[in-house]
């Protein structure tokens, strides 16, 4: 929701100043401009990306106004799911966890987890590389080079809309000084009128710069960074489950497992030890009961 409150903020302080310095708000009025440096921007964005790639930023602009998922409450939910399955494969055997791991959605202990069920991404994730540890027949080095790939395969796709943006961002600018040059052209081809109504032809024309600057910097720019921004949070929760399975491969217990995961979260989302110390243990208490 920042950002709709930062669009806001661009336009009461853009528009407001100028109505306030005596400027009317129909100097500005130039549709035509919009079509010309939209349409430009447009086609330009179209003929530079392919269809994955504009079905990718389809899919990503309606989640930059809405509030991050990647919440300090849902590190602390992933946190205790992994711990559960965890303590449970090392109690039991790992073959105890290939239900859960086959299928999650009729899992009891991915029940209680249902934020983390939402997520596709994250439940196959989780998932498939359970599923390589069962299968006992690859080395922790070698699932960590399978989880780096993967997740630098991730971060690339989900990049894309943004440098996508960005690039558009660069581009508007321009687009704006061509629609600036053709309305200075269309007032020089007027030479012959009155001086009133070439200075009118010429201001319409400055609107064109106007536009595309106000577009790149005020819209377009802060969208590329805000799903750029969103795409660094949702590698983080899988460098989170990475070192997680990593330190459990390496032979640690399921609770020291689960703090090399807190390690990796950024500062402002990442849980205290002794919050997660405390969010473990009432974890384990249903554990204890179930036993």
């Amino acid at each position: 929701m920042l950002i709709l409150l930062g669009f806001v903020i661009v336009i009461l302080s853009v528009f407001g100043s100028f109505v306030a310095l005596g400027g009317h708000l129909g100097a500005l009025y130039q549709p035509f401009e919009f079509v010309l440096i939209g349409g430009a921007a447009l086609g330009a964005y179209l003929s530079a990306n392919s269809g994955k790639s504009i079905g990718l930023l389809l899919k990503a602009l309606p989640t930059v106004f809405r509030s991050t998922p990647y919440s300090k409450s849902l590190y602390m939910e992933l946190m205790a799911l992994l711990y559960v399955l965890l303590n449970k494969a090392r109690r039991d055997g790992l073959m105890t966890i290939e239900g859960d791991i086959e299928d999650p959605h009729t899992s009891p202990i991915f029940a209680e987890y249902p934020r983390i069920l939402r997520d596709k991404h994250l439940v196959e994730f989780i998932t498939d590389y359970f599923r390589l540890m069962i299968s006992g027949n690859m080395s922790a080095y070698e699932i960590e080079t399978l989880m780096d790939q993967e997740i630098e395969a991730h971060e690339h796709e989900r990049n894309t809309p943004a440098k996508a943006m960005a690039v558009v961002a660069d581009g508007l600018p321009a687009f704006g000084i061509v629609a600036a040059v053709l309305g200075v052209i269309k007032a020089l081809a007027s030479v012959d009128q009155p001086p009133a109504i070439l200075a009118d032809l010429i201001s319409k024309a400055m609107v064109g710069t106007f536009l595309g600057i106000l577009l790149a910097y005020g819209f377009v720019s802060p969208l590329a960074t805000s799903i750029e921004r969103r795409t660094v949070a949702s590698v983080k929760v899988l460098e989170c489950i990475k070192v997680t399975l990593l330190a459990s491969m390496n032979g640690y217990p399921p609770q020291l497992a689960v703090e090399f995961g807190r390690k990796v979260l950024y500062s402002m989302v990442r849980p205290s030890f002794s919050e997660l110390e405390e969010h473990v243990r009432q974890t384990k208490a249903p554990l204890k009961k179930a036993a």
